[in-house]
């Protein structure tokens, strides 16, 4: 075959009003009253006829273990694929459906379940479309820069580390976009990869939003066509510049500045190589040189995903049994508060942590080590790598700056969300992302020399191919 072959699907997944909304401990609100941008699951299908991938883009937040089982299991039941040759990689919008900590809803449960049961077989549907529409494409990268992101942890001078705008630490603006064209040189789908918790919108906002990653993708539809899907970043440790609002205008805007930086690079991207041959002279007012752009003949694209299970060390918490009885007189309390409509937002703040504490003290529980999916997937100089959970974005660019690969994408959220992976640095300055950590401080260094090794294992075409200039 030529030629790779890739497919789109999408799903609407927007939830009925009155749905379960937002993933706050600061919000007062438990439903949602209503859409302001529609929520999808995106599909991409490729496949060279001796390997196929599905890559879906979810507008959600993520899934614990059961769930993001339950998907993965939905998405290759209907579409014959295994499991390690699909990959579901959520958004992480926070003003999305409640898909995770359910245990603090009090109101509109049971329209939560509901919904959370419909999605696993939504998400597959697309999965199957995309595989339906399979066609031949070329494919290319390219890269910006937009500067709607920054390093999020801030320490305060007494020494408390917060979620908040630290310019002075490092953070990395490249948008990353990969285009896929069929023969006719029409779009079929453009992957937008940048990295930024999506949490403009925040614990004042009752309304169902995609947060950025929604607009980006409407912009880039709009301005080239065929389908976008958002790959979020290694955004553990970056947010917005923006952010924490129940103002709506203001997701939009930055979503539409990072879509427009990433249609502009989409449209500077050419998939079919060509070559500039002279052909002679116009004599004008000026002697004005002419030229053909030659098509270059196609080549096969080379195409590979590999999986690898990593084995990390555990973080280490309270006993599981103490942090169980925490969260059982943390939830009476905000019983309580609800009844008297009297500081329900600590209440709920402080089951919030409790309950993220003792979910992931129970993964871990008796155990040194936990085991989490590495994923790449390399197409010719591109490769994506992903893994599970939050990475800091400094893990990010470590594995960007040891590929080999022209065009180097790392995620995390994928496949499931389970937990923060801070870098070894941020356990000695302590904060909210290490306590609920699954992980201790050698995982850093240990998915960064995995990811550079399953690189290495692709027959890479040489770092003096990384030599390049933005768009090229």
């Amino acid at each position: 075959m030529p030629h790779l072959q890739a497919g789109t699907g999408r799903s609407d997944i927007t939830p009925a009003p009155g749905t379960p909304q937002g993933i706050w401990g600061a919000q007062l609100h438990q439903r949602g009253a209503g859409a302001d941008m529609p929520l999808y699951a995106t599909a991409l299908a490729l496949s060279d006829g001796a390997t196929t991938a599905l890559l879906i883009d979810v507008d959600v937040i993520g899934f614990n273990e059961e769930w993001a089982t339950r998907v993965t299991t939905a998405v290759a039941e209907l579409t014959g694929l295994p499991a390690a040759a699909i990959r579901v990689a959520a958004s992480h919008t926070h003003s999305g459906p409640k898909t995770l900590r359910l245990e603090v809803v009090s109101e509109g449960l049971d329209m939560g379940l509901e919904y959370l049961e419909t999605l696993p077989r939504r998400i597959a549907g697309a999965g199957w479309q995309a595989l339906r529409n399979l066609r031949p494409v070329r494919v290319a990268a390219g890269e910006g820069a937009c500067a709607i992101n920054v390093n999020r942890r801030l320490t305060l001078d007494n020494g408390r580390v917060v979620v908040g705008r630290n310019w002075q630490a490092p953070v990395d603006r490249t948008v990353r976009v990969i285009r896929f064209d069929d023969l006719d040189e029409q779009p079929v789908a453009v992957i937008v990869h940048y990295a930024c918790h999506p949490t403009i919108m925040a614990w004042e906002n009752e309304w169902f939003t995609p947060d950025f990653p929604g607009v980006v993708r409407e912009v880039v539809e709009r301005d080239l066509g065929g389908h976008c899907l958002f790959l979020q970043g290694a955004a553990g440790s970056v947010g917005p510049i923006l952010g924490f609002t129940g103002d709506r205008a203001v997701y939009r805007r930055l979503g539409r500045i990072l879509g427009l930086e990433a249609a502009k690079v989409a449209l500077s991207i050419d998939t079919r190589r060509r070559t500039e041959r002279f052909t002679g002279v116009m004599e004008s007012g000026a002697p004005i040189a002419l030229y053909d752009e030659v098509p270059a003949p196609d080549t096969p694209v080379p195409f590979a995903m590999r999986s690898r299970t990593l084995r990390l060390p555990a973080n280490e918490f309270p006993p599981h049994a103490a942090l169980v009885e925490a969260v059982a007189q943390l939830r009476t309390a905000l019983d309580a508060a609800r009844a008297t409509g009297v500081g329900i937002r600590e209440a709920t703040a402080a089951l919030t942590r409790a309950t993220m504490k003792e979910e992931r003290a129970r993964m871990v529980r008796g155990q040194a080590f936990v085991e989490r999916q590495l994923q790449v997937l390399r197409l010719g100089d591109i490769v994506l790598v992903s893994m599970q959970d939050e990475p800091f974005g400094e893990i990010g660019e470590r594995i960007v700056a040891g590929s080999p690969f022209r065009h180097t994408l790392v995620s995390g959220y994928s496949n499931g969300t389970f937990g923060y992976m801070p870098t070894r640095a941020a356990f000695a300055e302590g904060g909210y992302e290490v306590d609920t950590a699954l992980y201790g401080p050698a995982t850093e260094d240990l998915v960064v020399e995995a990811a550079l090794a399953l690189l290495g294992e692709l027959d890479p075409p040489g770092v003096a191919s990384r030599q390049h200039t933005a768009n090229e």
